[in-house]
């Protein structure tokens, strides 16, 4: 498959990557290491939060987004990477046996002023369970190497604003 570049990417495009199963066991192992609150350890103590039951959490819900994004874009992409993360916002509970999927929508691109070689994918992202409700949003730009670069596009001294 060829990989993509920044100028295959058209604003209001939308993919989906997935399914991928969430499980009990890897809800409370990555607890265990990174969260290691009752909600996601302990059924038991879960149901007495305001979650009322295990649930992933939202870190855990950021990898296994990144993962299905990973497999599903990036590396079918020339990505070079991102300045940063505009916005994350968990919704819902990640629960044991829910079936992710993650829809991205190209909301703008750019070509970088700075880096000829280059330019910026806007996106927002949903993870959606099962049911097709959002349980987790975020947006965020992709660097993304041109298949054609073009002569920069700055005076001298301005450059890409890169927040990290």
């Amino acid at each position: 498959m060829p990989k993509l570049y920044w100028e295959d990417f058209a604003e209001g495009s939308v993919a989906e990557y997935g399914p991928r199963l969430v499980t009990r066991e890897e809800i409370v192992a990555f607890a265990a290491e990174f969260d290691p609150q009752p909600m996601h350890l302990d059924e038991d103590a879960a149901r007495s939060t305001m979650l009322g039951g295990l649930a992933a959490s939202g870190w855990h819900t950021c990898v296994l987004f990144n993962r299905l994004l990973v497999d599903g874009l990036i590396n079918n992409a020339h990505a070079m990477g991102a300045p940063g993360v505009e916005e994350v916002k968990w919704l819902k509970p990640v629960r044991p046996g829910d079936r992710l999927v993650v829809r991205a929508e190209v909301l703008n691109k750019r070509a970088s002023r700075s880096r000829p070689g280059m330019g910026f994918v806007g996106f927002r992202f949903e993870v959606l369970n099962q049911t097709g409700e959002p349980v987790m949003t975020l947006a965020f730009s992709l660097m993304v190497a041109r298949r054609s670069p073009l002569p920069a596009e700055r005076g001298e001294g301005e450059h890409d604003r890169v927040q990290s």
